[in-house]
């Protein structure tokens, strides 16, 4: 099921890491420097399930339930991020996201999304 990834703002979703803080990308080499995995049993434009960027947790994980807070957009493909944080967290800013994602999405024009 392809869904808008809008639809997960402000929802709490579950995420499962294939790649946890600190692992490397298999195929490109450089180093996670937050968890990052996918909502399970979904499909985005790229035909592959939503990706999803954890944040405010300081450790390694396989899974997550958290608060959907951004979406990042990349201008170049159809293939959008969600921004997921502990919901007692509250909110972080678009410079936050933006510096904890720079390692990945340097390569990339993109817009934050809420």
């Amino acid at each position: 099921m392809i869904k808008n990834t809008k639809e997960y703002l402000n929802k709490i979703v579950h995420i499962e890491m294939d790649r946890p803080l600190g692992s490397f990308h298999p195929r490109y080499g450089f180093r996670y420097e937050i968890n990052y995995g996918f909502v399970p049993n979904t499909v985005s434009g790229d035909g592959e399930e939503i990706d999803a960027y954890v944040m405010g947790v300081n450790e390694p994980l396989e899974e997550f339930d958290g608060k959907c807070v951004a979406i990042i957009c990349r201008s170049e493909e159809d293939d959008d991020k969600l921004v997921v944080i502990p919901e007692e967290l509250g909110d972080i800013s678009d410079e936050e996201i933006i510096k904890a994602t720079y390692f990945q999405e340097k390569r990339y024009h993109i817009t934050i999304n809420r």
